[in-house]
């Protein structure tokens, strides 16, 4: 089946999924094996300094001739001019495509804009996705609360935020937040997004930068005990120290172009045991 959505419109992928960035996971060679494995592989520019980034970047194009992106995580005390240095780097090397989280990075915005780029930043309130919408966003990532990381005692859940987030913003928009399988692929598309923003599914995957310890001690989490439940849906401004429940999806370790060609085929079986006919899967967004 061919998938087409407004997002791979822009980012030119055989399947509307993004890889999330994983601080110091996010490697070239993790982000090479999301892109030549359908989805758009993006490296996280702070994993590397300054001086060896530019090299990554030609790394990246050794491993893979499929799209792939740069994000660009913000520190609030971070240094303004630093960012902007790997961003410099990341558009002379020819990436069109950027991603931002964390915090506000409204400066990038413009300068990713007045380069003629795409700006996908990633926001986990309403308040901040309309104001990157009124800044010119090219596409928007909105964080349920199910996700992993850090935590803003406001966030809604996944489901609310993208069916409300259909209903007020015009921007494409990517699901984030404890989607690990067709269903929840599916599902997400259903609720208006464009595409799909996969973290901690892809981290016990063969090509995680992850230890095998770790993927195993991640495969084994009861997602339905009080203890990851409170941990995981805490309500401060802080980061959470356990996996999104989409690891509840996962059994073993696989490499990583089976686990999304697991998803992409059931998905198309999902839809054709709904009387869905068409070689082509495209939702109409509105």
């Amino acid at each position: 089946m061919i998938w087409k959505t407004r997002i791979t419109k822009l980012t030119k992928t055989k399947y509307p999924l993004i890889m999330a960035a994983f601080a110091r996971y996010g490697t070239v060679e993790f982000a090479a094996s999301f892109s030549n494995a359908g989805g758009f592989g993006v490296i996280t520019s702070m994993n590397y300094e300054i001086r060896e980034f530019k090299d990554k970047l030609k790394k990246m194009e050794e491993l893979t001739d499929k799209p792939f992106g740069v994000n660009i995580t913000i520190n609030p005390d971070g240094d303004k001019q630093a960012y902007l240095d790997y961003l410099e780097m990341a558009i002379n090397a020819g990436v069109n495509i950027f991603t931002t989280s964390a915090y506000q990075a409204l400066f990038l915005g413009e300068r990713i804009h007045d380069a003629g780029c795409y700006w996908f930043p990633k926001c986990p309130l309403m308040k901040h996705a309309i104001s990157v919408e009124e800044a010119g966003a090219d596409a928007i990532t909105l964080m349920g609360i199910e996700s992993a990381g850090y935590k803003n005692p406001f966030q809604h859940s996944t489901l609310v935020n993208l069916t409300m987030g259909r209903r007020i913003l015009k921007t494409p928009l990517i699901a984030a937040g404890g989607i690990g399988d067709a269903r929840g692929f599916l599902g997400a598309l259903a609720m208006g997004a464009d595409a799909v923003c996969i973290g901690t599914a892809i981290l016990t995957t063969k090509e995680s930068p992850f230890s095998i310890e770790r993927k195993r001690q991640n495969l084994n989490i009861d997602i339905f005990t009080e203890d990851y439940h409170r941990r995981l849906y805490h309500r401060t401004l802080r980061g959470t120290s356990v996996p999104s429940p989409s690891i509840g999806f996962l059994n073993n370790i696989m490499p990583l172009k089976d686990l999304i060609e697991n998803i992409m085929n059931e998905a198309e079986y999902i839809l054709k045991s709904w009387g869905f006919t068409k070689e082509e899967f495209h939702p109409i967004s509105y």
